[in-house]
């Protein structure tokens, strides 16, 4: 049987990207993780960096940095970063800008951080509807992850528009027609890491006069994104799971430019409008991204975002999609000789999947439990999945081969 212990010591040894393991904050009681695709873990800087902003931000500087643009973190190299904190009610702007050109391939003044995932997915539908306001149905996968479904048969009661559910994002273009006013799907799909043809799909959208939104929670930040070349029209994703800004931390939207002077946003709020400090009767919206925006920016929670961004710029997405494949690689090999009585439910072609794959056992439900006892870290997802989130920056090749080897020794465990 082939030694996949040293396999992954020497993976490990030949990783370009080997440095950046040691720039996390570590678990003392965890040998494997393997759910980055939920939550990332922490950078050592942010800790440094949030204390700063507490202590020189929030603390010194108290109400005046709503609109101060002097960043006390900017002296500090160690910390510094992109989209600098400045004055905090345009920070959702700047560091959208920076997510933009590091991560999303969208030129400035097109993606905004603010309000969570659920929220601006809701906002980003009910405008591209209004946008073809004599279409009256969304085609959505039937596989993606709950809170898109949920939001979009919301709005479809909300609004009198019928659903056009695919089998998956490879199956959208059976369900466009000439009523269909917009098109959601995920680019990498939340279950099975299935990655979608974000470009060619678009393009099939706009050939049957359809708008296409992006859900981008598993993609960004591990796999190269280009929407502006795609011709994407709107996006929606999270920042903590591949982009490590902790638990609870604010989504971002992409809006393009083309688009933005006829975005109706439907939950008007103050800071969205074009005078904020105005107080005036009436709402009229801002100009440009801003008007995605509906209140107070999340500063605090914005802060670990700025730290991976900076990684991110650093070492350049086409060197964590490298990595990232070579991961993905390994753990199927790991799969097929020590897990052969489970199911791969992920696509075997690297070109053709995210950073993550599950595996399906009847057993598993039971395992889980057992795992994380032992410090070894993957999610479940019903009704039998083992997904494996695996993080370039952070996930080493032995850390994987140790994981996929406790389940291995549980499975057979549980069947004495």
């Amino acid at each position: 049987m082939t030694d996949f212990a040293a396999r992954a010591v020497a993976l490990d040894d030949a990783d370009p990207l080997a440095h950046c393991r040691d720039l996390f904050v570590p678990s003392p009681d965890v040998v494997a993780y393997l759910d980055g695709n939920s939550l990332g873990r922490p950078l050592r800087v942010t800790s440094g960096r949030v204390t700063s902003f507490i202590e020189n931000g929030w603390g010194g500087r108290l109400i005046r940095g709503w609109d101060d643009a002097s960043d006390p973190d900017s002296a500090d190299p160690d910390i510094a970063g992109p989209a600098a904190v400045g004055d905090w009610l345009t920070l959702g702007e700047r560091i959208g800008d920076d997510l933009g050109r590091i991560a999303l391939g969208a030129a400035p003044g097109q993606a905004t951080i603010g309000d969570s995932t659920s929220v601006l997915l809701y906002k980003l539908v009910r405008a591209a509807l209004d946008l073809r306001p004599d279409r009256h149905e969304i085609v959505v996968a039937r596989d993606d992850f709950p809170t898109d479904r949920f939001v979009v048969e919301g709005i479809a009661a909300e609004r009198g528009v019928t659903l056009r559910w695919a089998a998956g994002a490879d199956e959208a273009a059976h369900a466009l027609s000439d009523r269909t006013a917009l098109v959601l799907l995920s680019h990498v799909a939340y279950r099975s890491g299935a990655l979608a043809d974000a470009a060619a799909t678009t393009a099939g959208a706009h050939a049957a006069g359809a708008l296409a939104i992006w859900d981008l929670c598993h993609s960004v930040g591990v796999v190269p994104i280009a929407l502006d070349a795609w011709g994407v029209d709107l996006a929606v994703g999270c920042t903590y799971k591949y982009l490590n800004g902790g638990p609870g931390s604010p989504a971002f939207a992409y809006v393009a430019e083309r688009h933005q002077g006829a975005f109706g946003q439907p939950i008007q709020g103050w800071l969205g409008s074009a005078a904020p400090f105005a107080m005036g009767q009436g709402y009229r919206p801002a100009d440009g991204i801003r008007r995605v925006l509906s209140g107070t920016p999340p500063v605090i929670a914005s802060l670990a975002l700025r730290d991976t961004l900076a990684l991110l710029d650093e070492v350049g997405t086409d060197a964590v999609r490298a990595k990232s494949e070579a991961l993905t690689a390994f753990a199927v090999e790991l799969v097929d000789a020590l897990l052969p009585e489970a199911g791969l439910a992920t696509p075997r072609d690297p070109a053709r999947r995210g950073s993550h794959l599950t595996i399906d056992h009847p057993a598993f439900p039971e395992l889980v439990p057992r795992l994380w006892e032992r410090g070894v870290i993957p999610d479940f997802r019903t009704p039998t999945g083992i997904r494996l989130g695996l993080s370039p920056l952070s996930t080493s090749f032995a850390e994987l081969e140790l994981g996929v080897r406790a389940i291995r020794e549980e499975l057979h465990a549980s069947a004495v």
